[in-house]
This record gives structure tokens, C-alpha cells and sequence, in this order.
């Protein structure tokens, strides 16, 4: 799609429709890691936009830089996010019929931008990834998005993103009123098949 701030793949729907799912990829990744999802989803009346993180990391791409100076990142990539989501939700796109999805790094911004965006999309989706602070977004986010869908999913063998941290910070936003589902896997630091297909159930349940 041209003239968006970040460099992307767009892959139109089988059936026309104003649905829209933003996918956000991990740490070192690009757009073209998550061309095959759209397949896996089979979802025919879903648009995809695949987007590249702003920052350049290695032969990818990053949302922000590693610990402990993630901050001034993320909130820049939720700026850049803010801009491209406002103008495709104008007139182009239905933002309550649309998703977010994100991996990873990805996973981190669907949670610390997606939850403070202005806009309620149909439902959001974080995979294998952390929030950056817990209680501040708690405080911050967008009261509207506590009763919309969510859901967070993280594998018990995640040696690059703990898994009982996922789970810890899902527990206290769910103790804060956010409604969160949280599903556990047996992976690693990767998306499995049979959670690709509880997705996309999920997806079309909503």
C-alpha cells in the first residue's frame, strides 16, 4: 500500500469487504515473514496489511531497541502506528471490523499501542510477547478496550520470552478489569499450527 509511513505488504481479500487485520512481526523479522499467514487464516473477506518496523536490525527490522532502553522506541513505532491506523480507518477501513495482530516485538506494541489507540477495532491478538510496564498501561490505556476482544497466547517453552512473565502480566490486567483470554502452548519462540487454527476460529467467532 503506498504512501504509509512504513514499507508493507498488502494482500486484498477474496471477497470485498472493509475488514482490515495489521500485522506487526517480531524482533529481526520483516512483512515478508507473515505473507503465508493470510493462508493459514482463510478468512476470504480479511484485507492484510504487513508492515515493516521502523528501525533497521540486521537483515530486518525492529520496533524498538533491546532491553533496557525499549521506551523511546516503542513510543515512537506507536506514533508511526497512530498515523498509519488513523488514515486507513478514514474511509477505507472499518476499524470496528478490523484486527490487530502482532509477534513478539509485535505482540509488545499490539498491547502498549493498540490499548491506548482511540479507536476500538473488532478485536486484537498478541503472540509470544511482553507488555514493557503493566501498571502504567493500566492507567493509560483506553477504557473502552477492557470489555473488547482479546487474546494473548505464549509458549511454555519460550527461552526468549519467558513465559511465566506473559502469564503474570496478563493475570494483573485481568485483575485490573482488562478481559483478557490467555491460551499456553507447548513452543518455543514461534507460532504453532493448531494455534494458528484456534485463531482463526477465534477470529471468525467474533
Amino acid at each position: 500500500m503506498k504512501n504509509l509511513a512504513l514499507n508493507n505488504i498488502f494482500i486484498s481479500s477474496k471477497n470485498p469487504s472493509k475488514k482490515l487485520m495489521i500485522i506487526l512481526h517480531g524482533r529481526g523479522d520483516s512483512s515478508e515473514g507473515f505473507t503465508s499467514l493470510p493462508s493459514f487464516l482463510n478468512i476470504d473477506d480479511m484485507n492484510y496489511l504487513l508492515l515493516d518496523a521502523p528501525f533497521e536490525y540486521f537483515t530486518g527490522f525492529s520496533w524498538y531497541q533491546m532491553p533496557p532502553k525499549q521506551l523511546p522506541g516503542i513510543e515512537y513505532s506507536s506514533k508511526v502506528l497512530t498515523t498509519i491506523l488513523d488514515e486507513l480507518f478514514e474511509e477505507k477501513y472499518n476499524a470496528h471490523e478490523s484486527f490487530l495482530f502482532g509477534f513478539s516485538q509485535g505482540s509488545l506494541l499490539t498491547f502498549e499501542f493498540g490499548a491506548r489507540y482511540h479507536k476500538v477495532l473488532a478485536g486484537y491478538i498478541a503472540v509470544s510477547g511482553y507488555i514493557y510496564d503493566v501498571h502504567k498501561l493500566l492507567k493509560e490505556m483506553n477504557q473502552n478496550l477492557k470489555n473488547s476482544n482479546w487474546l494473548c497466547t505464549h509458549g511454555t517453552n519460550d527461552t526468549v520470552l519467558a513465559f511465566k512473565t506473559s502469564q503474570e502480566q496478563v493475570k494483573i490486567l485481568q485483575d485490573g478489569g482488562f478481559e483478557i483470554e490467555f491460551k499456553s502452548y507447548e513452543k518455543d519462540h514461534s507460532i504453532d499450527k493448531d494455534e494458528l487454527l484456534m485463531i482463526a476460529k477465534w477470529i471468525k467467532d467474533i
